[in-house]
């Protein structure tokens, strides 16, 4: 439990309501601990850093401004954003707001692409390509035929490691092979929407031994990065960095500006249009003016 003082709080600044910092999951902290195995947290030390996203909007709340933060995690070595090439199909905008989500918190990142046994018509191959070759190191897994399953282990020893993905994408299944004593519960993927349902609720974090820990999080449907600002959201997109000074306005969104390097680059094809289509899609999305 937390003391009073680290309660949750909400203030409103600017009309945009932020949500005070409060304990979360991979936090290094000091506590009482009870004779019962309950305690109180009385301190809270730095982050090193953390993993966010917008909170998803509370149906019947009423609050002025734009969403609150909902913080991951803290204090993470590397992020694995896992996906899946079918049920659900594999969606490369989703992967991307995770990817932005990551870069804007300056998050080591690395992507798997689950369930490559159902991979029908040879998609994974595109698509782990697209990524690698803009910097990105993909896993292609199948816990089916255990497929990229001890080259994914063997990234995590002597770290802090946290899995984040859509519902239904594999997450805790792939956490069941590399580590079976976790018997984490896995879910099935709904006949009618044809997308995953929830069994993880909550984030946790596992000591799996040789200084390394894993944080399973619940699946999302969907992903908000927190507090960009469209001026900045080309920067988190890692391949536009190689032209983004280049451009003639310092403040260029890479949209509509004359003498954009960006969209030269694109038109010269050393920006897929795949990845473009995205941060326009995102752009659309993020807030117009952010004050901090």
């Amino acid at each position: 439990m937390l003391r009073g003082k680290f309660k949750k709080e909400f203030s409103l600044k600017k009309d945009k309501l932020y949500q005070t910092d409060i304990a979360v999951v991979g936090d290094k902290v000091k506590f009482d601990l009870n004779d019962d195995g309950t305690g109180f947290i009385y301190e809270i030390f730095s982050r090193e850093n953390y993993l966010s996203r917008k909170a998803p909007r509370i149906r019947g709340a009423s609050y002025r401004g734009e969403r609150l933060e909902q913080i991951i995690a803290a204090n993470i070595d590397q992020v694995f954003i896992v996906t899946s090439i079918s049920e659900p199909n594999f969606n490369n905008k989703t992967v991307d707001r995770f990817l932005v989500a990551c870069e804007s918190s300056h998050l080591s990142v690395k992507i798997i692409i689950n369930k490559t046994d159902l991979d029908e018509d040879n998609s994974v191959k595109h698509w782990q390509s697209l990524y690698s070759d803009i910097g990105y190191e993909v896993f292609l897994t199948s816990t089916k035929t255990d497929s990229g399953i001890e080259e994914l282990k063997s990234k995590l020893p002597g770290r802090k490691n946290l899995f984040w993905g859509q519902s239904g994408v594999g997450k805790s299944s792939l956490l069941n092979k590399i580590y079976p004593h976790l018997n984490l519960k896995v879910g099935e993927i709904s006949n009618y929407t044809s997308k995953g349902t929830h069994t993880t609720v909550t984030s946790t974090m596992f000591f799996v031994g040789d200084n390394t820990y894993i944080i399973d999080t619940p699946g999302i449907r969907e992903i908000d990065p927190y507090g960009i600002r469209k001026e900045d959201l080309g920067h988190y997109f890692i391949e536009f960095k190689n032209f983004i000074n280049d451009c003639k306005f310092s403040t260029c969104t890479h949209n509509h500006e004359p003498g954009c390097a960006v969209v030269a680059a694109l038109e010269k094809g050393l920006i897929s249009e795949e990845r473009y289509d995205s941060y326009l899609r995102m752009l659309e999305t993020v807030e117009e003016d952010i004050n901090f």
